[in-house]
Formats: structure tokens, sequence, C-alpha cells
């Protein structure tokens, strides 16, 4: 599922997409394509002014009078006055409806994100969608502004120039008008091949930012192996690769702004050459041709203006096109039509005849298993890597669907349930926390929003973190950091279980909550848990086999389902795998090697 691919949807596709935004801000939009037509008119009005006095004053000199003149001039000046208050209104509302509009597809990227399952994210690099949430968009605002009206002026000119001058004389008028189609023909050519270099130039600054990302998180590890150089290296190939694809950009932009120069060229020489000849024939006069000139010239500064906006165009149309690879990601785990609340839970957790694979994966991770779990039962997996004990976790709050049978909660199918409902019944602790930026007291807070500051602290207690919060220096009003830096491994662990001591669920899921810890932050850590799995069915995946000898049920998780199922005392007995697995478990921890 990965976004990055390098095929390009039409234009026309993507503005019929991106058109519904304007809905909001179509009375902004029209004031603002109303005022660009002023701007217009206030400049074409030029050419005929001159036309007139020019006119006036071969046929008859002695009517160009200075009342005439200034009339003329009072005229003109009133129009610059109506231009510019036209122009302000462009200048300042049209770009805040672009800053409106940008913020609103912001808005929604960030609301699909969160609806999309843990099988996007494993497929999509955070550095990409970053890249798409923030600088893609930020073009969208200039393109926003822009593009209707830059179009709409064009537009206007070319349809008002054709219409003055026709009235002029035609023959002329047409023979000037043909050169354009085959500027348009030009541009077309161009600017696919700009899209295309502008949508891999994106792409390369998302793969640019997912790097970035990557080596500065893991800096201390960078820093550890004296990888410095390596990672220097591994930024400049990516460097190297985007500075590449901006020159073929530009080199695109380079033809197609040469190819309108030359075009503009043959414009003028054509006007000039023509309009010559029909003014020596008599055709026009010698303000006509004056006229034709002016109008030319306008016209010519309006497509230069089009040219200019070519590269701003290109990038809110590459903006909108990565935009809408996210918005059209699929949600492939949401609330089914007429999905019901779960209400209270009791705890009971059944695993149907549950096989899974992951997506665009044949292989199955779990085939038919089958498994009854009472409430405020304690089910211990363990196992070798790879035998799906944190996928089957994940079936139950519905982070991945099954691909095969039901889970059941409480004899409820969790596919038939809100997922707002299910999830709020379930609490987990990982291996690997997370902690937002911010205080203690927000992360703690985190699980249950609006909490009391006393609920916040009755929670900390409980999970054994309380006394060396209040040590901090802020207590807990003390910054994490970003992901919780400044705290030990054992202070964040406590931290997240205080979260889910807030959270207070009836079902709880332990996933190596204690496997990166020291032996000290350990002991610590699983007395948290302990006095957390009190009372709650309790899914327990296990790293250091000791823990788990009082586990009401043990599951040996094998590639091939499960091997063995029984209280410690039942699978020892039978001298199996488990038996086999627990036994090299304590000889390496007398050893003071456990690492299973």
């Amino acid at each position: 599922m990965d976004t990055t691919g390098n095929a390009t949807r039409k234009t026309s596709e993507l503005i019929r997409r991106f058109a519904p935004y304007f809905k909001k801000y179509k009375w902004v939009l029209v004031l603002d394509l109303f005022c660009a037509s002023l701007t217009t008119v206030c400049e074409l009005v030029l050419p005929l002014i001159v036309r007139f006095i020019t006119g006036k004053g071969m046929e008859d000199m002695a009517s160009l009078t200075v009342q005439v003149i200034l009339s003329v001039g009072a005229l003109y000046l009133v129009l610059r006055i109506i231009d510019t208050v036209a122009n302000y209104y462009m200048a300042s509302v049209g770009h805040v409806m672009g800053a409106r509009i940008e913020t609103d597809m912001r808005r929604d990227l960030f609301g699909h994100l969160q609806r999309l399952s843990y099988n996007y994210y494993d497929h999509t690099k955070i550095g990409q969608i970053m890249a798409r949430i923030t600088s893609d968009l930020f073009d969208v605002t200039e393109f926003a502004h822009h593009c209707p009206e830059e179009f709409f002026i064009a537009g206007l000119k070319i349809a008002v120039s054709f219409a003055i001058l026709g009235s002029i004389y035609m023959p002329l008028t047409l023979i000037i008008f043909a050169v354009l189609p085959l500027m348009l023909l030009a541009a077309m050519f161009f600017n696919k091949r700009m899209r295309r270099a502008f949508k891999r130039s994106r792409n390369q600054i998302g793969e640019l930012n997912a790097q970035v990302e990557d080596s500065l998180l893991g800096v201390r590890v960078v820093k550890s192996f004296t990888n410095e150089e390596l990672e220097k290296e591994k930024f400049r190939e990516g460097n190297q690769g985007f500075l590449n694809i901006k020159k073929q950009m530009y080199r695109y932009m380079a033809l197609f702004q040469s190819s309108t120069r030359l075009f503009d060229g043959l414009m003028y020489i054509t006007v000039v050459v023509a309009g010559a000849l029909f003014m020596i024939y008599g055709k026009i006069t010698a303000a006509d041709f004056m006229a034709y000139l002016l109008y030319v010239t306008t016209l010519l500064t309006s497509i230069r203006r089009i040219v200019e906006f070519t590269e701003q165009f290109q990038r809110g149309m590459t903006g909108i096109e990565r935009f809408l690879e996210i918005m059209d990601a699929p949600v492939d785990i949401e609330d089914k039509p007429g999905a019901r609340a779960l209400g209270q839970v009791k705890g009971a957790i059944a695993f149907d005849h549950v096989s899974f694979h992951y997506v665009g994966e044949e292989e199955m991770v779990l085939k038919d298993i089958v498994l009854q779990v009472s409430p405020g039962e304690n089910v211990a997996l363990v196992g070798p890597s790879g035998g799906g004990k944190t996928t089957l976790c994940n079936l139950i709050p519905r982070f991945y669907d099954v691909t095969g049978g039901r889970v059941l909660i409480d004899g409820q199918d969790v596919r038939d349930v809100t997922l707002q409902s299910l999830r709020a019944q379930i609490g987990v602790v990982q291996q690997e926390v997370y902690l937002f930026a911010g205080s203690v007291y927000d992360n703690i807070a985190y699980g249950r929003p609006g909490a009391s500051r006393e609920d916040v602290i009755r929670a900390a207690k409980q999970a054994g973190a309380h006394e060396f919060i209040t040590q901090l220096s802020q207590g807990y009003d003390t910054d994490v950091g970003e992901r919780g830096v400044r705290l030990s491994g054992g202070q964040k662990q406590r931290i997240s279980i205080a979260r889910v001591f807030l959270k207070n669920p009836p079902v709880l899921i332990l996933d190596e909550a204690t496997s990166a810890l020291d032996n000290e932050s350990e002991r610590l850590v699983q007395r948290s848990l302990e006095e957390l799995a009190k009372g709650r069915t309790t899914f327990t995946i296990a790293h250091r086999l000791t823990t788990i000898r009082n586990a009401t049920l043990i599951l040996v998780l094998t590639e091939d389902g499960i091997a063995e199922r029984g209280t410690h005392e039942e699978l020892m007995a039978r001298q199996g795998l488990y038996f086999e697995l627990y036994s090299m478990y304590t000889e390496k921890e007398r050893q003071g090697e456990a690492h299973f």
C-alpha cells in the first residue's frame, strides 16, 4: 500500500476532485473573479483610449481638445482606482481563501489518516506522509487562489480582445489568433512532462524526509556504532537523486518557456508584417494598427503570466494528486452498517476457528485457532518468534481483521460492534512505549481525556509511578521530551501502565511489556502489571517465562497453531515443548543471560 507510485492522474480528474473544496467559499471566489474581471477591463480599455486619441488626432486635430484629453484621462484614472481596489481584494481575501482551502484539506487528510488501519502504516513511510500533509499542501494555497483567477483573466482577455479586434478587421484578427493553438499544443506537450518530473521530485523529498527522520530518531544507535559517515553517504545519495530530478524538471520548464518566447516573437512579427500590409492596402488605419500592437502586447503579457504560473500550477496539481493518493487509500477496518455499541464488558473472549494472513501475503500467520477465555482469566502466550502471539492479540481490538473465523467478546463478533466501543474496553501495554510530547500529566491523562487531576494521580500511584514522578524537576508537569527521551525505560513503562489504569478497561493485553527493561526496572514494572491485571481478562505475551507461572492458562503458539495449552504445572508435567522452553530459559537465567 505504498503511496509513492509514479502513475499520473489526468488533470481533469484532479480538478474535478479538488473543486468541491471551493463550495464553502463560492461567494468569495465569485467576488474574486468579479474583481479579476474589473482589473482585466481596466487593462483592455487602454488600447481603445490610445486608438481613440490617435484616430481623432489623425482625422481632425482641432477636435482633439484639452477637455477631451482630460476627460479621457479622468476616465482612465477612475478605472485605475477601481483596478487598485479590486487587486487589493484579490491579493488579500483571495489568498486567505486559498489558505482556508489548504487548512480544510489538511484537516480531511489527517482525519483519514486516523481512520486507516495498522495495515496501511505497515507499508507506508511516515516521512512520505509528513511531506504530503505539510509541504505538498503548502503549494495548494497559491494554486487554489491563482488557478481560477489566472485562467479566468487569460480567457477573458483572449475573448474580449478577439471581439474588439474582430470588430476592427476580422482577417487580421484570425491570422494573429491562429498562433494561439500552436502555443496551446506546445504547452500541453511540456506540461505533461513537467507534471511527471514534479511528482518524482515530491516522492524523492518524501524519501529524504523518511531517511532524515529514521537517522535522527536513531541518532543514539548511529553514534554508538560511529556510523555518522555512513548516514551522511546515504543522505548524499538521496539528496543527489533529488537534484537530478530537479535538473530534469527545470530542463522541461526551460524548453516550455523558450518555446513560448518563440511564439511571442512569431505573433509580434505576424502583427507587424500582416498589419503593415493591410494598412498599405487601406484595410485598416494607423490607429487600428496601433491598437493591434497594444492588444497583442496585452495578450502576450497575459500568456507570460500563465507561463510563469505554470510551475505553480504543476506544483499545485502534484500536491492535489499526492493528497488524493492518501484520501483514496481504503479504510479496511471500520464500523459495518448497523454496528452497535458494545456496552459494559464482562471479559469473555473466544476465538472461533480463527485464521489470519497479512494483506498481500499468502502465508498464514494463524491457522484454525480455537480458544475460550473466561472473564478475569489470565492467559499467557509463549513460543518462538513468528508464531503469531502479537498478531493473535491484535485481532481482539480489531487492529487487524481475521481472514477466517470469528473473534467474540462476550459472545458478540467484534466486527458487529463499533470500533470506539470495542477499543474503549481494551487496554494495551506494549513493549515499545510511546509517550507524546508534553508533560507526564498529559501522557497519563491520555488514557481518559477529561479525567480529574486526582484520578490521574491515583492511576500513577496504582502503577507505582507516583514516587518517581514527584521527584522529577516539576513533578507531574515535567516535560518528557520527544518520545519520552528524558525518562528511563522503566519510568516510561510505568507511565504507560498508569495510562491504562486510568482507562480502567475490563480486557488487558500485555505485549512483552518488560522485555526491554533491566532487572530492577522489570521488578518494579512487573509488580505494577500484576496490580493492573487483577480482576481483568488478561492476555500476556511472555518474554521472561518465570513471570507467567501463575497464569490460569498458558498457550504455546507455533507456526502450526496452538501446540500446547494448560497451566504451568500441567505443561511441565507433560514435558513437551513448553517444558523444553522453560528449562532452556531457566538454565540461561541461572547463567545470567536469559533473553528468550
